[in-house]
């Protein structure tokens, strides 16, 4: 399996979504985790749109970026899911083969009226599925040979 990491700031959102993809749609071939700078509070609006499309994500955990380094943790792929375009700072992760980022838009900062704020967020639901989807189709032949080299 090929280990990867999403990270973000808190580990409330798009790193949670990320991670909950990878680990259905690349099942065979990847293992994801998530983890934030910070460790934040599960995102209510990204619970809900999480659950309208059948994915339970209310229980998972937030986890710190520091505390997977300080653990000794090793990742193929580093992946990097803040909004750096708008000056979020995303968390450094050392030791990682290949590091990538998408920027993404953090739901946390979504304005409007409740309707809006969902409407926006299973936007960026929709964009990270579709990131991971490319992710997938784009690496699948190197976790195929990783794999079998294993074996």
């Amino acid at each position: 399996m090929i280990k990867v990491l999403f990270v973000c700031v808190h580990n409330s959102a798009r790193s949670q979504m990320a991670e909950t993809f990878l680990n259905d749609f690349g099942k065979d071939l990847f293992n994801a985790q998530s983890a934030g700078l910070e460790k934040g509070k599960l995102n209510p609006y990204v619970v809900k749109v999480m659950d309208e499309i059948g994915y339970d994500i209310s229980n998972n955990q937030t986890n710190s970026v520091f505390e997977f380094y300080k653990e000794g943790r090793r990742y193929t792929f580093v992946i990097k899911v803040c909004d750096e375009i708008n000056g979020q700072r995303c968390p450094i992760f050392p030791n990682a083969l290949k590091d990538v980022y998408w920027n993404i838009s953090d739901p946390s900062v979504l304005n409007g009226n409740e309707e809006q704020i969902l409407e926006k967020t299973r936007e960026i639901r929709d964009q990270i599925k579709q990131r991971v989807l490319a992710f997938i189709e784009e690496n699948k032949e190197y976790a195929m040979k990783r794999i079998n080299s294993h074996d």
